[in-house]
């Protein structure tokens, strides 16, 4: 059982109850807050009943703030007359009518849920087996040159990936034996894709370059909320930075391979001696030592205590620039990856064995299944290990007529068996974690 920390004190406005407004959403945010500690005592119980209890009782909880949301934005689009709303395009429809199929709702219970009238899910009913660009409920849409079955993959594979941009989906198909090139992926998308974002290599100004694996090691710091976030209603507007309203996280990141080393879990800001600690055992694991160790100027790096353990390892440190975006990018991307793929994608639990869990599952995948683009789709994995790319492997060539000299897309590679090869899309994932897919490839039986 853990205490809720003495030094910890809410320190309300004056006179907050006048304000009937005001107070609602301080009593909301105060509620957040006890709740916060009430679980965060429950999670860490030796009484595996009441974890299990605080743990219904949160995911009970999101299932309510979702619903809450969805019925805002319904309430929105409800003003609106059914004649003027956005239609659906033809795939969306597709998906109400498996919705519907797998819920077994009725015309009026899925008219209802998504804002239209029960004859128009009766006309998609009745015209669901219609053919053609022109049809009103669609699975796929028309390719050139590449049958049918390969769009239906890549557009699959975004549903189920959807962090996944058209450079990752080519990447991820290509390691699996489909060559496409990124041009051929986002015309297989109905939808408009985002601009592709800065790369590292345009971002970060190298002071140091590696030239091998261990050879430049990044080190830094970052915090994940425990309970979506930080803000509370009341001045400083702000929760405290620890647990359990967060978890701290240290990441050491191989420079040449992009492979994570190691990372540690923290419940308050760690001390110099913790950082020391932690990349002690990053280097026992890892059995090298890295020549260079780039951090940024947060207090636990410029410590004297640090910089004399550095000296007694011999590894040299270089610090990012101050103010300057991307001089530490390498190990910035890296954190907003598991961010935006793991931690935002999960409720973060309270207890520390369960966090160190998930982030290691994660970290595994980025690390082993991952393709990396800077890494032109390989795995950080196969360059720090030197393992052959599994892009350079035989591919699979669908279109029965395509040339067996002609090039496909990069890299190119001679093709496995016959070519018009009918493939099915097999996605699994690590652990169940449906945010770690595991994506194969098989012939069509």
């Amino acid at each position: 059982m853990r205490a809720v920390p003495a030094d910890f004190r809410l320190l309300l406005p004056k006179g907050w109850p006048d304000q009937i407004r005001s107070a609602v959403i301080h009593v909301i945010s105060l509620a957040h807050i006890s709740a916060t500690f009430a679980r965060s005592v429950a999670a860490n119980s030796i009484n595996a009943r009441i974890r299990l209890k605080a743990e219904s009782s949160r995911l009970r909880q999101e299932i309510a703030l979702l619903m809450e949301e969805a019925r805002i934005k319904d309430s929105r689009m409800d003003r609106i007359a059914p004649q003027r709303r956005p239609h659906y395009p033809p795939i969306a429809r597709m998906a109400i009518l498996e919705l519907r199929a797998a819920r077994g709702w009725s015309l009026a219970q899925t008219a209802q849920r998504f804002l239209v009238t029960p004859a128009t899910i009766a006309s998609w009913n009745h015209r669901l087996d219609e053919e053609g660009p022109d049809a009103l409920v669609q699975v796929r849409e028309p390719v050139n040159r590449f049958p049918d079955f390969v769009r239906y993959i890549v557009r699959r594979l975004k549903v189920l990936c959807p962090t996944m941009g058209k450079v990752k989906i080519a990447q991820v198909l290509c390691r699996v034996g489909l060559h496409l090139s990124s041009a051929t992926v986002g015309r297989m998308q109905k939808e408009p894709l985002r601009p592709r974002s800065t790369t590292e290599e345009e971002a970060t100004a190298r002071i140091v370059t590696a030239e091998r694996p261990n050879h430049v090691w990044h080190l830094d710091l970052t915090t994940v909320p425990i309970s979506s976030g930080f803000w509370a209603a009341w001045v400083p507007f702000a929760l405290p930075q620890r647990w359990p309203f967060c978890w701290w996280i240290a990441v050491a990141v191989d420079h040449f391979s992009r492979r994570t080393l190691g990372f540690a879990v923290f419940e308050q800001p760690p001390t110099s001696a913790d950082i020391a600690r932690f990349l002690g055992r990053v280097i026992r694991n890892a059995r090298a030592t890295p020549k260079y160790l780039i951090t940024d100027h947060g207090k636990q790096f410029v410590s004297a205590r640090f910089r004399t353990w550095s000296r007694r390892k011999a590894i040299r440190q270089r610090f990012g620039a101050v103010g300057k975006y991307g001089s530490i990018a390498v190990i910035e991307r890296f954190i907003l990856t598991m961010k935006d793929e793991c931690t935002r994608r999960t409720l973060i639990p309270y207890r520390r064995n369960s966090f160190r869990k998930e982030l290691s599952l994660f970290i595994s995948w980025y690390n082993g299944d991952r393709p990396h683009t800077w890494l032109d789709g390989r795995t950080p994995d196969e360059i720090y290990f030197g393992k052959p790319s599994a892009c350079c492997a035989p591919r699979f060539e669908p279109r029965k007529r395509w040339p067996r000299d002609s090039p496909c897309a990069q890299p190119q590679v001679e093709i496995r068996g016959r070519r018009g090869a009918r493939l099915e899309l097999h996605v699994s994932f690590r652990v169940d974690r449906k945010h770690l897919p595991v994506v194969e490839l098989r012939r069509a039986a």
